[in-house]
């Protein structure tokens, strides 16, 4: 019997720091800490870090340094490309009369499933007078890509999916979703030449450590990615841009990353979060068999050892780090903090909405009973998971279900 480990399975979430990175880090908090803007040796040797980051990310994601935009977190680079894309219509004066172009009401199209920063994003710009199709999904998490063709009209000017869903790890036709929307009316049908067809966004922030990044493979317009999801720093993100995409700023103040996010660039964050995306590339193929093996054998032990439970999501079109799990009968928070007390670090859905009581929009979407949904845990795994401690979690879980279970009737 295992006893007292300590189990960390909320990868998802964040992910420990690689020591590399840290050693990476070391240099530009103290020997190096120039302003990356000034012009003395100092600031040319923070500017020096800044833009050699800059051209190895553009490396890793197949573009060009100049497409790389360095901002604070995946959360701000999704609220950049989101409103950037739609402020550099001449529409940031929002309000009920919007019009675009020739006199069309601009149009909007995201997924019912995306994180809360793409998905709060549209809402708001929908209450701004925009008119937005958030799309439907399939019982499995993809995207319905006929209901998609039938949802680009003119006077669409963006188009958001997620790369790989963070809760139940479904990943999505990001090509084919491409050749859909980039393969849009003549331009001279389209209501403005500013975009003679729709800007592909996706949020990839789930996927640097398992899922090919490759920006022209992919056909999107605009990528963004956070650090500390693949080893590296929290506090800094990274956001794609394809050249003559029409993008402005949604904040002001300086003349840095292009104009488009003010502000003293955080140069050991940059450096870090490089160093990190450089690891997950080079350690992806043996990450990827580590993690789906250990992956596979707690989703063969939960379903085989726990009644009246389902795993949720694509069976095989997944990322090889979640497994989501709906537990009939039973409150996902007890079972979150019944598994603490057992060391077991879960999470009930995404990290961002821990606090939030109310079901996963993404299982509803996905025409899960709220009353299910209630009882859903995630589990993601990641490099330093070992197979002892799968073994733990399936020793464990069972009893905590079974006894919340009996609480439950009273037993």
């Amino acid at each position: 019997m295992l006893r007292g480990m300590k189990v960390y399975l909320d990868y998802a979430a964040t992910t420990p720091v690689y020591p590399e990175v840290i050693e990476a880090m070391k240099p530009f908090w103290n020997e190096k800490f120039g302003n990356a803007s000034s012009l003395h040796s100092w600031g040319r040797e923070a500017r020096t870090a800044v833009e050699k980051s800059r051209a190895k990310v553009a490396e890793i994601l197949n573009c060009q340094p100049e497409e790389i935009i360095f901002t604070g977190t995946t959360t701000t680079s999704d609220n950049l490309a989101i409103l950037g894309v739609v402020g550099s219509c001449g529409l940031w004066v929002v309000g009920r009369g919007i019009r675009v172009g020739n006199g069309g009401r601009p149009h909007l199209i995201t997924s019912q499933i995306e994180h809360h920063a793409v998905l709060d994003t549209f809402k708001y710009l929908e209450k701004q007078g925009f008119k937005v199709d958030f799309l439907p999904v399939d019982k499995y998490g993809m995207v319905d890509l006929g209901k998609l063709e039938k949802a680009i009209r003119p006077e669409t000017v963006l188009v958001s999916v997620m790369y790989a869903n963070n809760e139940v790890g479904t990943i999505q036709p990001l090509n084919e979703i491409s050749k859909i929307v980039h393969s849009q009316p003549n331009p001279a049908t389209r209501l403005t030449t500013h975009f003679s067809q729709p800007v592909l966004h996706t949020d990839a922030a789930a996927t640097a450590e398992y899922l090919d990044l490759d920006v022209k493979k992919l056909g999107v317009d605009l990528m963004t990615l956070g650090s500390h999801k693949f080893g590296g720093p929290k506090g800094v993100g990274i956001l794609y841009i394809k050249k003559d995409t029409p993008v402005s700023p949604i904040t002001f103040g300086g003349h840095h990353e292009s104009g488009l996010w003010p502000g003293t660039e955080a140069v050991p964050l940059i450096v870090g979060m490089t160093k990190a995306l450089e690891l997950s590339i080079k350690y992806r193929v043996s990450s990827i068999k580590k993690v789906a093996e250990l992956r596979d054998k707690l989703i063969s032990g939960v379903l085989e050892k726990i009644p009246d439970c389902y795993l949720t999501g694509h069976p095989t079109l997944r990322l090889p780090d979640i497994t989501s799990f709906v537990f009939k009968n039973v409150e996902g928070e007890a079972i979150l903090l019944r598994l603490d007390a057992e060391g077991i670090a879960a999470s009930s859905g995404s990290a961002c909405t821990s606090g939030d009581l109310r079901p996963s929009h993404v299982l509803l979407a996905m025409g899960i009973p709220a009353e299910e949904v209630h009882g859903s845990i995630r589990f993601s795994l990641g490099r330093e998971t070992t197979e002892e401690e799968i073994d733990y979690v399936l020793e464990v879980l069972p009893r905590v279900i079974s006894d919340l279970r009996n609480l439950s009737k009273g037993i």
